[in-house]
């Protein structure tokens, strides 16, 4: 009874222990995510696509790669495409540079020609056609010609006519010399024209002159004559 007494402690706060509550940022956080989760959920059931199952995803990326495939197909084709209009562009390039120098050889050609023919004596018969020069050779039973006309007054417009020549030679019985008149030679005849070419000849005839004629029209008006010399 008369031992020794313990001490006796005194809370001021009283004997109760008081309760923990979260912090209001805490509370105001964790709603936020809920509130964010489920608009999520909420937007991609309602305005996004569906999601895509395994099957339709394998499908998707089987298309995929087909359509890169043919894309890469046909870049091939549109650089092998590029080339070769390259190519042409090139040809058609070198093609038109030569016919620029074909046409200039041409016309250099045609200059010195008139620069020739003006170097020709001139035909002693006169008339509005001259013949300056002319050439026959008789092979077999065919009378090869070659002759030069020119117009007295050449005009840009070319004129038509013909050449008539007329043969004169032994025919093949002998006897007097004989004329033949041959196919008439139609004619466009500018400030020059050079006439080459072929006529049949009578069988066994041989000819010794010809005598160029050149007409308006087949038995037309005489524009020009001369007389040549076989060969």
């Amino acid at each position: 009874m008369f031992g020794r007494s313990k001490p006796v402690s005194f809370n001021r706060y009283g004997s109760r222990r008081s309760r923990w509550r979260p912090p209001p940022w805490l509370v105001l956080l964790l709603v936020g995510i809920a509130l964010g989760a489920v608009g999520v959920l909420v937007v991609q059931e309602r305005y996004l696509p569906p999601r895509l199952s395994a099957d339709a995803s394998g499908k998707l990326q089987a298309a995929f790669a087909q359509t890169e495939a043919e894309r890469l197909r046909l870049k091939g084709e549109l650089d092998q495409a590029t080339k070769q209009l390259a190519t042409a562009l090139a040809e058609k390039k070198s093609q038109a540079d030569e016919l620029a120098a074909s046409r200039a050889g041409t016309e250099q050609l045609r200059d010195d020609l008139r620069a020739v023919v003006a170097a020709l004596p001139p035909d002693p018969r006169g008339g509005s056609v001259e013949v300056r020069a002319a050439n026959f050779s008789a092979k077999g039973a065919t009378l090869a010609y070659e002759v030069v006309l020119t117009r007295e007054r050449a005009a840009a417009k070319p004129i038509a006519g013909v050449m008539q020549l007329v043969v004169t030679g032994e025919a093949a019985r002998g006897g007097a010399d004989t004329s033949i008149n041959l196919k008439p030679v139609a004619l466009a005849i500018g400030s020059h024209q050079v006439v080459r070419g072929n006529l049949a000849l009578p069988d066994g005839f041989r000819p010794r002159q010809t005598t160029v004629q050149v007409l308006d029209r087949p038995g037309g008006k005489l524009l020009g004559m001369r007389v040549i010399l076989v060969k």
